[in-house]
């Protein structure tokens, strides 16, 4: 039996996996953001610990056989987050968030003090990185940058108090700023333009490998490993879309997934490191030895359904999509343009200060028009995000789609018709990175990739439709002159 632990930043899940591949339970506990100052994005590492003690605790009341078989635990979780800790391993402020936007500036200040950082991160700058998080804290907390003796991700955070080890893996480690991802080490060049060292970064391990063990206490608390022959190992884990690309099969070149979360994200595996950091995509190790993933995002994805949901005082995102999948072909081609930067936009404008703009409403739109503008907005925000990774033709012959909005048919079949790849949807895909995390936790004690690594049965296939590709062109490209004659206008973040 293996154990997933997935850090989320609304959700902490867990994830009990036995070899016959049956996900045997899982559970979450609820998570909660701090925004104390406009653009921070903050939590306390002592929630996590009580959430994790919470559900864990939870498992071993209704699943106390499967708690004693496990064997391994696997960590996943949301990445780029900052927890800076002293020489005793306190935590000295809460954790700065992947979506904290303080520090633009300070991405700026970065670029201009490595020149060779876009080549050895594979990455630009953007205030959602670690290492800019530093410099922020640095500039605007001194005496506390002073006292910093490491800095660990979310989920390496975790590791520390389940294990006592100071450890991080490639793929979580390849969102700092700090990771030369090509030769998957720490750069000394990219830690000094931020004031650190070596010494002050974790241990790095494959994804797939030991990282230590549980504390004998945490395991006889939980109930964990009993009827083990070792200690319960903790595997590296990966950062959240890497252990969810474990999850779903995507571990080969050429595999993939397309996420309709909150935010949008198309990750693409590959044997090799393929920056394009110009197009702000992203260029990743994957948590597998001697892989890598390349990945575009988008900020606001199901989301601005949410949004437009809450604004318009429907029922659900579900009733709206009804609504919309109503419409006629000629309805949809008069609805609004929707820009959906709700949220500012990474790829491939990398915008902090974008924000969305209805244009063309006219008096005969109602919520449907609204509802299919969102979906058809997200859609060209991800086929830009799409040409950014540069894919030859036959490169990619399928994706799997994951997420909330996986749940459309409309927008499933929208988006495969626009990417031009057959998407399929996966029985247990909801899983996502606790499943992956489990997944590497087998790896770690012994399983073989062949075995361990299959793609969940297909629940439904997508494929694509050229005609609707053909007929939304037009409206694509009107979508990007739009954004060309308003990017100016935006705040500065």
């Amino acid at each position: 039996m293996y154990l997933g632990i997935d850090l989320g930043t609304s959700e902490l899940k867990f994830l009990l996996l036995d070899t016959q591949h049956r996900i045997v339970a899982s559970v979450g506990e609820p998570l909660s953001v701090q925004r104390p100052h406009p653009l921070w994005s903050e939590q306390h590492p002592a929630d996590w610990w009580a959430a994790c003690d919470r559900g864990l605790l939870r498992l071993t009341a209704e699943q106390p056989a499967a708690m004693r078989a496990v064997r391994g635990i696997g960590l996943s979780g949301q990445m780029h987050g900052a927890v800076l800790i002293g020489a005793d391993d306190a935590v000295l402020r809460p954790a700065i968030l992947w979506n904290d936007g303080r520090s633009g500036a300070e991405c700026a200040e970065l670029e201009a003090a490595c020149p060779s950082l876009q080549t050895l991160s594979g990455n630009l700058a953007m205030p959602g990185f670690t290492a800019p998080k530093l410099l922020w804290v640095r500039k605007h907390e001194p005496e506390l940058f002073a006292r910093t003796d490491g800095v660990l991700l979310p989920k390496d955070w975790l590791r520390l108090m389940l294990t006592g080890e100071r450890v991080s893996e490639m793929s979580d480690a390849a969102g700092t700023l700090w990771l030369d991802v090509a030769q998957r080490r720490w750069s000394p060049e990219l830690l000094a333009a931020t004031g650190l060292s070596e010494a002050q970064m974790p241990r790095l391990v494959e994804g797939s490998q030991p990282s230590g063990t549980l504390k004998p206490d945490l395991a006889a608390r939980w109930g964990l490993g009993v009827e083990a022959v070792a200690d319960v190992l903790v595997a590296g884990g990966g950062g959240d879309n890497a252990a969810s690309a474990v999850g779903i099969g995507a571990v080969r070149p050429g595999e993939g997934f397309v996420s309709l979360g909150t935010s949008g994200v198309i990750f693409l595996t590959s044997d090799r490191f393929r920056p394009n950091p110009a197009s702000a995509m992203h260029a990743f190790c994957h948590a597998l030895p001697g892989t890598w993933h390349q990945m575009s995002v988008m900020l606001s994805a199901a989301n601005g359904l949410r949004w437009v949901k809450n604004l318009l005082g429907a029922a659900s995102e579900a009733a709206l999509l009804e609504q919309a999948a109503a419409l006629s072909a000629e309805e949809r081609a008069r609805a609004p343009l929707f820009l959906p930067y709700l949220n500012g936009e990474r790829t491939p404008h990398n915008h902090p200060g974008a924000q969305g703009v209805f244009f063309g409403l006219t008096n005969e739109h109602g919520a449907a028009h609204l509802a299919w503008s969102v979906i058809e907005g997200v859609g060209f925000g991800l086929l830009d995000g799409w040409h950014s990774l540069g894919v030859m033709p036959g490169e990619v012959t399928q994706l799997s789609l994951v997420g909330g909005g996986a749940r459309s048919p409309l927008w499933a079949q929208l988006l495969a018709s626009l990417l031009g790849v057959p998407l399929v949807t996966r029985q247990g895909g909801e899983a996502g990175g606790a499943l992956g995390a489990a997944r590497l936790a087998w790896l770690a004690d012994g399983g073989r990739l062949d075995e361990v690594c299959l793609a969940p049965p297909v629940a439904t296939l997508f494929r694509p439709d050229p005609a609707v590709a053909a007929a939304l062109a037009p409206r694509a490209e009107r979508l990007r002159a739009l954004y060309r004659a308003v990017r100016d206008l935006y705040p500065v973040a």
